[in-house]
């Protein structure tokens, strides 16, 4: 074998570029996501945008007991995305555990890992969109039983919604939920969408409605918001990505407004 050679230290330091990539999206996801990841992949991950993703424990089924207890593991799934380094924004994404821990409580908790960093929640971003639709009246599907289901429907509620129809789809295992193909989720909005709606919310990030949206769209003749779809476009915003995206349905083609 020929000796190695000297090893040297190159004698001028290379300069830094301020960040690897100009904005930065930390994404907390379930243990058992299938779909926020790769929907953040596709729908926010830019040549100047970076998506960086912790995840948190999670166990089947779900339920408002079982999605309450992922509170506690909040601080540090945040704390372990880019450690002691600026995020542009965060997202919490599991929409009926925000729904039953509260946006308020979650941001607190993120917020002591990511202080002053913004908080998206998948329901506070629903409801922007929504509103940014001028939207009033809504249909909501959900893969969910009755009882994950009932907070949701008191959440936009309380937010002055008019709920005009609510479909759930009685699934406790959000593993199955990512199963239901989009095409089905089509035939699904077109069933639980009321006439008189504005609006059709499809909650739950693990169903790959983002995916289906634009033929959920023309199915109903109206804007459809989904979970993933909505945090994505809170998200881009919050990093000054104002470009129209029309591919994930009309939301993505609308101004911001906290």
């Amino acid at each position: 074998m020929k000796p190695l050679p000297e090893i040297k230290v190159y004698p001028k330091r290379p300069a830094l570029d301020d960040r690897p990539l100009e904005r930065r999206v930390g994404l907390i996801a379930l243990a058992t996501d299938h779909t926020s990841e790769p929907d953040f992949r596709r729908m926010v991950a830019r040549e100047r945008i970076g998506v960086y993703v912790a995840r948190i424990p999670y166990a089947n089924p779900t339920t408002p007991d079982n999605l309450r207890k992922m509170q506690p593991a909040l601080t540090a799934g945040a704390a372990l995305i880019l450690p002691d380094e600026p995020l542009d924004a965060i997202c919490y994404s599991c929409t009926s555990a925000s729904v039953v821990i509260g946006d308020a409580e979650i941001e607190a908790a993120i917020q002591v890992a990511k202080p002053g960093v913004p908080v998206v929640t998948p329901p506070m971003a629903g409801v922007r969109g929504l509103r940014a639709l001028g939207a009033n009246k809504l249909s909501i599907l959900t893969p969910y039983t009755i009882e994950t289901s009932r907070p949701m429907a008191a959440y936009f509620a309380a937010r002055g919604f008019e709920i005009v129809n609510f479909t759930c789809l009685g699934f406790e295992d959000d593993r199955e939920m990512a199963r239901i193909a989009p095409a089905t989720l089509v035939d699904l909005a077109r069933e639980a969408t009321d006439a008189s709606a504005d609006a059709l919310f499809v909650s739950c990030t693990a169903l790959r409605s983002a995916l289906a949206v634009t033929g959920m769209e023309k199915a109903i003749g109206r804007p459809v918001v989904t979970s993933n779809q909505a945090t994505a476009w809170n998200c881009l915003r919050l990093c000054g990505d104002d470009a129209p995206h029309p591919e994930f349905g009309r939301l993505m083609t609308q101004p911001f407004a906290a």
